[in-house]
């Protein structure tokens, strides 16, 4: 007795009360072997309006997924309006409302013509995720590929075949298909990135690797097994909430790769001159432990350039602001070049420093040089004219082991001022025993070895000629 009315209680709850025959009565539901009838039979009733409640509620997943879809949409435009260079918050936001829409007529099947449901909510579904693929490709520079459209054209290429249109199995297998090519894209589109700065990339590619082998599993389980509506259903079902929730992953760690590119923009900014774009003060003299590091490790002299563009106050005075900023920018584009690994920057006004790792003096000299003669033939307009510019240079070595970051920079300040004395557009150099020393009281305007002469300067551009060869 208690085992008939259990089981009738839970007929009624799968099946409608109106879809129950009429001739079947409480009686029958005591016997055993109706109720394994019933139990055998319930599995091929097909789904229709009066029909079978799955076991999964569609309706309310779709209905969940979009209200979230759209919040989150919002969220992105809203993040987009704040910053409209950056192109990726556009279309993330544009694909999570396109899958919002796709899975709302999706839900409203029955209530609006099938071609709208099925195959058009669908591929705008599917849409969505190429959008997805758009911003990932947006944030990293990139231009949009072809096969971010993948997705909703493997489903608008299948789903008007006859055997896939009018069976829903197949349809599902169809769309798990699409939805796995587009979680590829995605991964894709992520690896293509700088994996090696930022490492949340790594996580968040597994995440959409995860998806695609769940989509791509599931469509394959489901084209092996040929399940009846109600099973496709509740696998389909089954999937699209993994698939949820591998995406709510994602999208955390996406989060979590923009603040940390953020706080690395917010770092450079710190360390970065803004008029030149080259380091800083405090951003250069924090690459001078790296490079005394490598000078050891290389066995190398540590070299310090200092830069000073000679009658820069005149170039103010004469072309106006503007035309001095030019010059700056021009001469911190130029020079940085020829500086190993770029170690350079603007310690203020129109000083200009360099740390090196280089086998000896001339060396040194010859990277000073090119830089000297390439900047006197810069030509740098103001519009009406072309502004004359000259640069001096002072520069300071030191054994790895001996190196002395305050010593360095006071004696490679002397010989500029040696440059500077000596007649501008010149360059002076502090040996090892000039830069350990002591500086003076009043410094010398005949201290250091001058580089003004042609033979030296051929031999120094000859000497970086033959660097530049062996690099």
């Amino acid at each position: 007795m208690k085992e008939g009315l259990l089981y009738s209680t839970v007929l009624i709850h799968v099946y409608p009360t109106e879809s129950l025959p009429a001739d079947i009565g409480l009686k029958q539901y005591r016997s055993a072997a109706t109720l394994r009838k019933w139990r055998a039979s319930s599995a091929r009733i097909r789904t229709d309006r009066q029909g079978v409640a799955a076991v999964f509620n569609f309706a309310t997943g779709l209905a969940i997924w979009c209200s979230e879809a759209m919040t989150l949409a919002l969220v992105l435009f809203v993040a987009w309006r704040h910053n409209v260079r950056n192109e990726a918050y556009l279309y993330w936001g544009l694909g999570f409302l396109l899958t919002g829409i796709g899975f709302a007529m999706v839900a409203l099947r029955g209530e609006i013509p099938s071609v709208l449901s099925i195959e058009a909510g669908n591929a705008i579904a599917l849409l969505g995720q190429s959008a997805w693929v758009a911003g990932f490709l947006a944030l990293d520079r990139k231009k949009i590929e072809w096969w971010a459209l993948l997705p909703p054209a493997i489903w608008l290429a299948g789903v008007f075949l006859p055997w896939v249109n009018s069976d829903y199995s197949n349809r599902v297998v169809l769309y798990n298909l699409a939805s796995a090519t587009g979680a590829t894209a995605l991964a894709m589109a992520v690896a293509a990135g700088d994996m090696r700065r930022e490492r949340t990339r790594i996580r968040l590619m597994g995440v959409f690797v995860l998806q695609g082998c769940l989509c791509f599993g599931s469509a394959l389980t489901m084209a092996l097994t040929l399940p009846s509506d109600i099973e496709a259903t509740n696998l389909g079902g089954a999937s699209a909430m993994a698939s949820a929730f591998l995406l709510t992953i994602a999208f955390a760690f996406t989060c979590r790769l923009i603040m940390e590119r953020s706080e690395r923009h917010l770092r450079a900014l710190t360390l970065t001159d803004s008029l030149t774009g080259v380091l800083n003060r405090r951003g250069l003299l924090g690459y001078f432990d790296g490079i005394q590091e490598r000078a050891h490790n290389e066995q190398r002299q540590v070299a310090v350039f200092l830069f000073d563009l000679d009658h820069f106050k005149r170039v103010n005075d004469r072309f106006g602001h503007q035309s001095g900023d030019a010059v700056l920018t021009a001469f911190a584009r130029m020079a940085r070049q020829y500086i190993p690994n770029n170690i350079f920057g603007r310690m203020g006004g129109e000083e200009f420093a360099a740390f090196a790792a280089v086998a000896d003096q001339t060396e040194a000299e010859a990277i000073a040089e090119a830089i000297r003669t390439e900047f006197c033939r810069l030509p740098i307009s103001t519009g009406e004219a072309i502004v004359p510019v000259t640069v001096s240079i002072g520069i300071a070595l030191a054994s790895s082991i001996e190196a002395n970051i305050d010593k360095l920079i006071s004696a490679a300040d002397r010989a500029l001022y040696a440059a500077k004395a000596a007649g501008r557009n010149c360059t002076v150099t502090f040996g090892e025993a000039e830069a350990a020393a002591p500086a003076p009281a009043t410094p010398s305007s005949t201290a250091g070895e001058l580089v003004p002469t042609v033979d030296d300067q051929v031999e120094a551009l000859r000497r970086m000629g033959t660097l530049s060869r062996a690099g």
